[in-house]
């Protein structure tokens, strides 16, 4: 830091301007990091990730903590589709810290768990930030994503020749969840059911109706210590948690 400084007032040198990153970094698992992941931030001087509230460690941040110990550490608070915060004002003070960082010339990562582009919690500090913060250069690094890591680890074709696929938030209706796999069985769509949690027990009762219980495969904590991936007939638990998934073919 003093060469660039001293480079700086003697030569006219100029560092690289400092960067927001958004970093996907995969579903859990530290070995399916990208290593364009890894070499971002190991350079980057600040980390931020999220966490559900104050006393919860965060998932991202535990992925990748073999390359972040001497670096600033920022958590912050996301809402988490949570009635009790405010996204609006969680958003914008996430942002004002992260640009904070920016403009005292320290490159900021900030991570995402799974991929960046699928229901990425990240995409709205994007938002406001290339709104009220044009100059600032911003970069997104895709991840793995939780379905693409469940498909590889049970040989499941997400997609083939002909097919489409469907990516969708767990129906909380009887009815919307029934008709999305009866609209689908005719018309050669495969189903990824995302953030099932809560929702388990009207989901496997619809599964039995369907007669699909025993094709449908569902991965829960992927990459983690108590990760499970098995066909819906096998999990007999009557919960499920946060992070958990069903891949539906219709074969």
């Amino acid at each position: 830091m003093l060469i660039k400084k001293i480079l700086k007032v003697f030569t006219g040198y100029k560092s690289d301007p400092a960067t927001l990153t958004i970093v996907g970094v995969g579903p859990g698992d530290p070995s399916l990091l990208t290593i364009a992941a890894v070499d971002v931030i190991k350079k980057a001087k600040v980390i931020v990730f999220p966490i559900s509230d104050d006393n919860k460690k965060s998932f991202a941040a535990e992925i990748v903590k073999k390359y972040t110990k001497f670096k600033k550490n920022i958590p912050i608070i996301f809402p988490m589709a949570r009635k009790d915060f405010d996204p609006d004002e969680i958003w914008s003070n996430a942002v004002e810290k992260i640009v904070k960082f920016i403009n005292n010339g320290e490159s900021v990562v900030l991570l995402c768990l799974g991929d960046t582009s699928l229901f990425a919690s990240s995409s709205n500090i994007l938002r406001i930030i290339k709104n009220n913060y044009p100059q600032i250069i911003t970069k997104t690094i895709p991840g793995i994503s939780s379905i693409s890591a469940a498909a590889a680890l049970n040989d499941f074709d997400l997609v083939k020749k002909g097919e489409t696929l469907i990516i969708k938030e767990c129906p909380s209706s009887e009815s919307e969840l029934t008709t999305l796999i009866r609209e689908s069985k005719p018309n050669k769509t495969v189903l990824a059911i995302m953030k099932v949690g809560k929702r388990w027990n009207l989901v496997r009762e619809i599964l039995k109706k369907e007669d699909i219980i025993n094709t449908s495969l569902i991965a829960l904590s992927l990459g983690m210590p108590d990760q499970i991936i098995q066909y819906a007939s096998q999990y007999k638990k009557d919960f499920m948690p946060y992070f958990s998934l069903i891949l539906i073919r219709f074969d």
